[in-house]
């Protein structure tokens, strides 16, 4: 803990990386950990901090790690992305991470950002307001961070006292994940040689417990411990591999206030949805005369796949008077989350998030646009090798794309190549910006799905204001996808189903209060629209959250040049930046 988080101060964290033993389900395995703690630890912070994590890899495989939402500004080098803001640390190697928290305050995360190992290696990221600077809504009693993940994550739990103390403890954590039985590295490895979808996880899981409704777990149930008549604000991460998930609390209202990071108009709802990389905050009032002791709180998938799925549901307990032991969850009724592929009730919900807006807290969207960029955003094929038969549609491999374009990730860091001026044989800056064979993108594929193949980035000019339009396409099925953008906040100022349509969809655009995020959903089916301004140089990965289409290339870099100013230019590397 840091007692008083006195702000403006530099706070050092050491993450040991190694293997760790872990039993669920009635199996041991062996997975990787930060510091043997399964989940990993928290790191604190207030605004205008600067934070020094230094890595030490003792595993016999690379690693690098993602501080997701900082916007590291000109500082890529810190950034996290393996092979594309640095070569990944190797076994026996280490690398200092050294940023600052600018500008940014509330519920963001950390992971690794190589292959699938983020599916055990993540933690909460809390920064707290500057000292003295209050929440825009009623104080809660006490702030619970909830994750929703994927295995068990994070260690401890923070209390946040207005008086600017800090207490932790671990019967305030809350987390929530998947469990795979299988070695998740030989299961992504495996589906990238056979070219079919990945095995699904086997439980999701609250705290790293997957509770009462799974074999061989009703011991291993989470427990909640509240007051009557208090309010709580917890702090949901979603850091899941593969899924979007519905949560709620039987007989429990949840109030949203904040978004990655941004305070929102708080809306009230009973059910919520948070996509993978997404954050939020919500305040629980519980009842001041509770018609029960104990309460489930739920997790379950939202989809609409085609594909496999893990379609279970996870329980813990909220768990009135302290003092009492706690309830099982065998018999609690649980909340009533909606069906698996309820697309609208996951509209409804999104509609509802505005920005603040306020003198305070103003929604700085950009009203003039200098570049208008077209994605679709969607699954496809690449033909099966002439020596094997492969898994995918109709004996294909599947794949994902951007603009048909497949990203194939580099031998070497894009950034340091950027920094350099050294791109021949590492990218191409000739990303497409508009859909290279336009089709009914939500209607009858092509009969053509095959993808393209290339390290390609799109250059922008520093402080240029961009209009970006993600469309979904039906290609292999229509899904949701939920795009996270490195480097950046972006403004959602559109969505909607069907074919985005560039005459009468942007006549509908709220560009008053936005809601800014650095993750959003492209609804199933349809198009959603940002806006933000390009005013921080590198180079910043953007990529669908679902690992598995990451793994199929779902992603793409925008390369901003150095501003004329000295302090809209790159940071110079760090003499430790790994090599590859």
């Amino acid at each position: 803990a840091l007692p008083g988080l006195a702000a403006g101060v530099t706070r050092r964290y050491t993450f040991n990386v190694g293997m760790t033993s872990v039993t669920r389900l009635c199996g041991t395995k062996s997975i990787p950990t930060v510091n043997g703690q399964f989940p990993g630890p928290r790191l604190d912070a207030r605004e205008g901090d600067r934070l020094v994590v230094t890595v030490h890899n003792h595993m016999s495989r690379n690693v690098s790690f993602h501080w997701h939402g900082l916007r590291q500004l000109r500082n890529g080098w810190a950034d996290g992305p393996a092979y594309i803001t640095q070569c990944p640390v190797q076994p026996g190697q280490s690398y200092v991470y050294d940023f600052t928290v600018a500008g940014q305050r509330g519920t963001l995360w950390w992971h690794a950002h190589l292959s699938w190992l983020r599916v055990h290696l993540y933690g909460p990221l809390l920064i707290l307001p500057g000292l003295g600077v209050p929440y825009p809504f009623a104080a809660p009693y006490k702030e619970v961070p909830i994750m929703f993940g994927t295995c068990v994550l994070c260690s401890g739990s923070c209390i946040f006292f207005f008086e600017g103390m800090l207490n932790c403890s671990l019967e305030w954590m809350l987390l929530a994940g998947e469990w795979f039985k299988a070695d998740t590295e030989s299961v992504i490895s495996q589906a990238l040689q056979t070219g079919a979808g990945p095995n699904v996880s086997d439980a999701y899981t609250f705290n790293g417990l997957p509770g009462p409704t799974y074999n061989c777990s009703s011991k291993d149930t989470y427990t909640l411990k509240v007051q009557p008549g208090r309010m709580y604000m917890l702090r949901l991460i979603n850091s899941a591999l593969n899924d979007e998930l519905f949560f709620g609390i039987a007989n429990h209202t949840l109030t949203v206030v904040e978004a990655d990071a941004n305070y929102v108009k708080p809306f009230t709802v009973s059910t919520l949805v948070i996509s993978p990389g997404q954050t939020m905050n919500v305040l629980l009032t519980t009842s001041a005369n509770p018609s029960s002791q104990a309460f489930a709180m739920a997790i379950a998938p939202y989809t609409n796949t085609q594909g496999t799925f893990d379609n279970t549901t996870a329980a813990a307990v909220l768990q009135y008077d302290a003092t009492t032991a706690p309830s099982s969850a065998q018999n609690l009724p649980l909340p009533a989350l909606p069906r698996y592929n309820d697309t609208n009730a996951v509209a409804r919900f999104t509609s509802n998030f505005r920005s603040l807006a306020s003198a305070q807290y103003p929604a700085r969207v950009p009203r003039a646009v200098d570049r208008h960029v077209l994605f679709t955003v969607g699954l496809g094929t690449d033909p099966c090798p002439s020596n094997q038969t492969c898994q995918g549609p109709n004996g294909t491999k599947f794949a994902a794309s951007i603009n048909n374009n497949s990203f194939v990730r580099p031998r070497s860091a894009l950034l340091e190549a950027h920094y350099q001026r050294r791109y021949a044989g590492v990218l191409m800056a000739n990303f497409p910006t508009t859909p290279p064979h336009p089709f009914n993108y939500t209607g009858t594929p092509p009969n053509n799905t095959f993808v393209a193949h290339g390290t390609r980035v799109v250059p922008l000019k520093f402080n240029t204001s961009v209009e970006l339009v993600m469309q979904g396409t039906a290609i292999q099925g229509a899904e949701s996808h939920p795009l996270h953008m490195h480097g950046f906040n972006f403004f959602v100022v559109g969505q909607g189903f069907g074919n985005y349509d560039p005459i009468n969809d942007p006549a509908k655009y709220n560009l008053v209060d936005p809601v800014e995020r650095n993750t959003v959903s492209v609804p199933t089916a349809g198009w959603v629209a940002v806006r933000f301004l390009a005013d921080n140089p590198g180079v910043w990965l953007m990529h669908c959250h679902f690992d598995v289409h990451l793994s199929w290339g779902l992603s793409m870099a925008w390369m901003v040049d150095d501003g004329p100013l000295p302090n809209q230019k790159m940071l110079p590397p760090p003499s430790d930046l790994p090599k590859c």
